[in-house]
């Protein structure tokens, strides 16, 4: 006859796990000695070899009991059943492992090729981080809402990148961030957008498809600003240039 102590160490648990199956009612505890000390038989051993092989198996606690009491029959089809309930879960943290792996593309995950490689060349170029930050949230809202849009307008931008007009505004607007809101080279920013502007097809405005989204125009419009006093005399010149113009826009 064991002690719990002896009885854990010849099955290889501990002591505080077979006091959780008496409590979970797994395993008969047995009644004290004249010694005051519980002894275990080999039905104890055998019972106890049985609980830990389920549990190492996956088995809840909760349907070992049943399985403990089960036929061959009603264990086998127990066991096929808990079996489909693993791989079910195996594929469930396959699926989940894949959704990490796709975390470490970064701006794969949520934006099309197209819009990946207008960010790229953006850094490439030197444009700051908060400007490609600003062009990743506004083409997460567009891809989300108009993916055939999103690869259309990004494939578009990252051409004009090619063209030197564009690209100079471009650099040029976003260092104008921190220039102060006196600043001359404002007026002539100022000049060249409007002009780019004016050079630019009407047509191909993307405002004119967006108009006929009202939620992405909404979501859009709703992102947190990132201005300076700069950028807000900026789009103050360009404006009137534009009204000076009789452009719409302004």
């Amino acid at each position: 006859m064991l002690t719990i102590g002896q009885l854990a160490d010849y099955v290889g648990v501990t002591v505080r796990a077979i006091r959780h199956y008496h409590q979970r009612g797994l395993l008969p505890e047995p009644e004290r000695d004249a010694s005051g000390y519980r002894r275990y038989g080999a039905d104890a051993v055998v019972d106890l070899i049985r609980i830990k092989t389920l549990a190492a198996a996956g088995v809840p606690l909760a349907r070992i009991k049943t399985l403990l009491s089960a036929g061959p029959e009603q264990f086998a089809q127990a066991v096929a059943q808990i079996d489909r309930a693993l791989a079910a879960r195996i594929r469930d943290l396959q699926q989940q492992r894949h959704r990490v792996a796709e975390l470490a593309a970064g701006d794969q995950l949520f934006l099309p090729p197209e819009a990946v490689a207008l960010l790229s060349r953006l850094s490439s170029l030197g444009v700051t981080d908060r400007a490609v930050q600003l062009e990743r949230d506004g083409w997460i809202v567009m891809a989300a809402r108009s993916p055939d849009l999103t690869v259309r307008w990004a494939a578009e931008k990252l051409a004009l990148l090619d063209e030197e007009d564009f690209r100079h505004i471009y650099l040029a607007v976003d260092q104008a961030f921190d220039w102060d809101p006196a600043d001359p080279r404002l007026d002539d920013l100022a000049d060249a957008m409007v002009a780019y502007a004016a050079r630019r097809r009407p047509d191909r405005a993307p405002g004119r498809e967006l108009a006929d989204d009202p939620v992405t125009v909404a979501l859009l419009s709703a992102q947190p600003s990132v201005t300076s006093p700069a950028w807000q005399r900026l789009g103050e010149l360009a404006g009137e240039r534009r009204r000076a113009a009789g452009r719409p826009g302004g």
